[in-house]
C-alpha cells in the first residue's frame, strides 16, 4: 500500500464518489433517541455522551481525498480492512487497539479498530455498512479523560473521553478484558502534548513536498513597497532586525521618516511590551494610515512621554488630508482605566493634541473564551430546537463578533471617508488590535481578498506582529485550563466570514479555505502557526525545518477557489458590511458541522467544481466575442478610410 498522501486535486475525484462515502452519514435516518440510549457510559459515569459524527461536508471531502490518494496502488476493497489507513511523510503508527466501540450520538455506537500514530487519531467500524472513519489531527485535542474503573459495570461504562479545539468530542469504550485502554491512553496523551513529554511537534517530523513555496508568500519589504513605501513620510525600517528593540515584533518595520533611532528606543520604553505604533496599512490617494500598537505606559498618576507626543504627531503630520487622528482602543473603557492601576492605561487627549480618543468595547480573551464555551455546550452534540435562538443569545457569541466587525467599520470610515489616520490599541497589541486592523485591510484593500493575498494579511498582521498562537492555541501541551487560551483568531475567520456572506463576490476564496485554515491552526502538521512571535520561529528555524499551510493551499487552488469571485476594475474597491445583530448570522458550517442535522446535505464541492469550469467556459466566449467585435470595428475603420473610386 502506498503511504503517501499529497497536495489534492479535486478535478481527479470521481463526482459519484462524495455520495457513496463523504455523504452517508448524512442519507442515513437518525435515530438520535436510541443513539442516545445505546451511548451511555453506565452508572459510574453521569455525564453526558458527547462523540463526533463521522464525516462532515468540508473536512471530511479533504480527508476523502487524501485517502483515496493514499490508496491508489490499492486493490479495490481493501480500504476495508482495519489495518489500512494514510499516512502522510514523517508519520508513523505509535499503537492500536481492536474491539473498541465509538460512541456516536447521532447514529449509535460502532465497533472497530482505534489507531493512534504520532499526528492523528484514526478509528474504522468493522461494519462495512456504517462506514464509520474518525481521522482527528492530535494537535485539535484539549484534553484526554479516563472514564469509568476496573468496578464499572455495563455495557460502554469503560473507556476514553476525549475533548477537541474544533467543536467536538469523542468517546470510545474499550472491554476491560482487553487491557487496551492504558495503552492507547498514554500513545494519546505522549502524541496529543508532545510538548509535555518533550517531544517535537509533528510538523518538524512533516517534510512533504508540494508544487508552491509556502514560505515565499510573503516578503515583508515587497509587501510594504507594494503599498507605496519608501516615501517622503514613511521609511522602512530594519532597527529591530535582531529583534533586542522588540522582541514580540517583526524585524521590518515602516515608521514615520522623520523618527530617529533615539526616539523609537524612549518610545518603546512608554508603550506596554515595546509594542510602538507602527504601519500596518496606508491608503494609495489620501496617504491616511492605519498604525498600531500596545497601549502607554500612564499609570495612576498620568505619565507622559514627551518623545511619544512627538512621535504621534509625526504620523498625524505624515497625512496631509486631515489635521487630527483618530486613536481607537479596543477595549471598554472601563477596563481601560483598571489597567491605569497596572501600570498601563490610555491616552490623554490633552497630551496629545489633536488626537481623538475612542473606546470601541470589545471584551477582554477570558470573556471570548467563556462565550465559545458556551457555544460548544449549544451546537454539541444535541442542538434544542425549542431554546435555540435564546441559548445562542445567552453565548453572546455573535455580539462579540458585530463588536469587533462594528470597530473595523469605524476605522474603515475614518480612513476612508474622513481622510483620518487611525492608531489602533488594546493592552498589549497583540490580540483585539490584530482583529481589528487586519478586518479593516480586508475592507480596504481588494488584495487582501484574493488567496495570496489573505495570506499575506495573516503572515503580517497576525504572525510577524506577534500574536500568542502558542499561548493562545496551546499548541502541544496538556494544559487545557491554561488562563491564556481564547479564540481570537478564530473570531478574525468568522467575522471575514461574515463579510463573504454580505459581499459572496468581492472574496476570491470560498468558505472552505477559511476552514482549512482554522483546521490547520490546531493540527500542527504545518509550521506556520507554531510559537509565539517572528523572533521565536526563527530561534526555532521553523522555515527551514517545517511545511508552511501556504505550500499545500496554494498547490490546491481549486480546493479553495470561490466560483462567484468577480475580480474587475468595476468592483466596489471599498467593502462596507452591516454590523449589525440583524445581518450576523451563526457559521453553522463551523460551528454545527459535525450535526448530521446541521450541515449541509449537497456535495458542495462537486458544485463548486462544475461552477469553476462554467466560469472558465464563460470567460473564454466573452474573451471571443469581444475579440471578434474588435475586428468588426477595426475592419469598419478601415473601410470608411478608402477614398472613393
Amino acid at each position: 500500500m502506498s503511504r503517501k498522501s499529497g497536495s489534492l486535486e479535486l478535478l481527479d475525484m470521481d463526482p459519484n464518489h462524495f455520495g457513496k462515502d463523504t455523504y452517508r452519514s448524512e442519507t442515513k435516518s437518525l435515530n438520535l433517541g436510541k443513539a442516545q440510549d445505546s451511548n451511555t457510559w453506565g452508572k459510574s459515569s453521569p455525564s453526558k455522551s458527547y462523540c463526533s459524527s463521522s464525516s462532515t461536508s468540508t473536512e471530511n471531502v479533504v480527508s476523502t481525498l487524501e485517502r483515496k490518494k493514499a490508496q491508489t496502488s490499492t486493490e479495490p476493497g481493501t480500504l476495508n480492512r482495519p489495518d489500512d489507513l494514510p499516512l502522510l511523510h514523517g508519520e508513523k503508527v505509535t499503537g492500536q487497539a481492536r474491539d473498541v466501540t465509538y460512541l456516536c450520538p447521532y447514529q449509535g455506537p460502532a465497533r472497530g479498530t482505534l489507531t493512534v500514530t504520532n499526528y492523528k487519531l484514526y478509528f474504522r467500524s468493522a461494519d462495512k455498512d456504517l462506514s464509520n472513519i474518525i481521522d482527528v489531527p492530535l494537535g485539535v485535542v484539549s484534553r484526554i479523560e479516563k472514564v469509568g474503573g476496573a468496578s464499572s459495570r455495563g455495557e460502554n461504562a469503560y473507556g476514553i473521553e476525549i475533548f477537541c479545539k474544533d467543536m467536538r468530542n469523542l468517546r470510545f469504550a474499550h472491554k476491560q478484558e482487553n487491557h487496551s485502554r492504558r495503552t492507547v491512553f498514554e500513545k494519546l496523551q505522549m502524541f496529543a502534548f508532545p510538548l509535555s513529554f518533550k517531544l517535537k511537534l509533528f510538523a518538524f517530523e512533516y517534510q512533504e513536498v508540494f508544487s508552491e513555496n509556502g514560505w515565499a508568500v510573503y516578503e515583508p519589504i515587497a509587501e510594504l513597497k507594494r503599498m507605496g513605501v519608501n516615501n517622503d513620510m514613511w521609511k522602512i525600517t530594519k532597527f529591530n532586525e535582531n529583534y533586542n528593540i522588540c522582541d514580540s515584533y517583526p524585524a521590518v518595520w515602516a515608521i514615520p521618516a522623520q523618527a530617529t533611532d533615539e526616539d523609537i528606543q524612549v518610545v518603546c520604553s512608554f508603550r506596554s511590551r515595546g509594542r510602538l505604533p507602527v504601519l500596518s496599512w496606508i491608503h494609495p490617494e489620501s496617504q491616511a494610515t492605519i498604525t498600531r500598537c500596545a497601549q502607554p505606559l500612564v499609570g495612576v498618576s498620568g505619565k507622559r512621554c514627551r518623545e511619544d507626543e512627538h512621535y504621534i504627531q509625526l504620523i498625524m503630520d505624515a497625512n496631509a488630508q486631515s489635521h487630527k487622528m483618530i486613536i481607537m482602543d479596543a477595549r471598554p473603557t472601563a477596563n481601560a482605566i483598571a489597567n491605569k492601576a497596572k501600570g498601563g492605561g490610555y491616552e490623554s487627549e490633552d497630551a496629545y493634541q489633536h488626537a481623538e480618543l475612542v473606546f470601541l468595547d470589545i471584551h477582554n480573551i477570558h470573556v471570548m473564551r467563556e462565550s465559545l464555551r458556551k457555544l460548544k455546550e449549544l451546537c454539541y452534540p444535541n442542538i434544542d430546537e425549542t431554546k435555540w435562538l435564546s441559548g445562542l443569545e445567552s453565548t453572546y457569541w455573535l455580539k462579540h463578533i458585530k463588536c469587533i466587525l462594528a470597530g473595523a467599520v469605524r476605522i474603515v470610515d475614518k480612513v476612508e471617508n474622513h481622510k483620518t489616520s487611525v492608531l489602533v490599541h488594546c493592552s498589549d497589541g497583540w490580540d483585539r488590535t490584530a482583529q481589528l486592523t487586519a478586518l479593516s485591510m480586508v475592507m480596504l484593500d481588494p488584495y487582501y481578498r484574493t488567496i495570496r493575498g489573505f495570506e499575506v494579511l495573516v503572515e503580517k498582521e497576525w504572525l510577524s506582529f506577534g500574536h500568542k498562537f502558542q499561548q493562545r492555541v496551546g499548541h502541544g501541551d496538556d494544559h487545557h485550563s491554561d488562563a491564556d487560551r481564547s479564540p481570537v483568531f478564530l473570531q478574525f475567520v468568522d467575522c471575514v466570514w461574515q463579510i463573504t456572506q454580505q459581499f459572496p463576490n468581492a472574496f476570491e476564496f470560498n468558505e472552505h479555505f477559511l476552514i482549512t485554515i482554522l483546521d490547520h491552526l490546531y493540527s500542527c502538521r504545518f509550521g506556520t502557526f507554531l510559537f509565539n512571535s517572528e523572533r521565536e520561529r526563527a530561534i526555532e528555524k521553523v522555515k527551514e525545518n517545517t511545511v508552511s499551510l501556504w505550500s499545500y493551499t496554494n498547490s490546491n487552488l481549486d480546493l479553495h477557489r470561490n466560483p462567484l469571485y468577480w475580480a474587475n476594475i468595476k468592483q466596489e474597491r471599498v467593502l462596507v458590511p452591516v454590523a449589525s445583530i440583524r445581518h450576523i448570522k451563526l457559521w453553522k458550517a463551523y460551528y454545527c458541522r459535525w450535526n448530521p442535522s446541521m450541515r449541509t446535505q449537497d456535495p458542495v464541492y462537486q458544485r463548486i467544481r462544475e461552477l469553476l469550469k462554467l466560469k472558465e467556459q464563460l470567460q473564454h466566449t466573452a474573451a471571443e466575442y469581444r475579440k471578434e467585435q474588435q475586428q468588426r470595428i477595426n475592419s469598419g475603420n478601415r473601410g470608411s478610410h478608402v477614398s472613393p473610386t
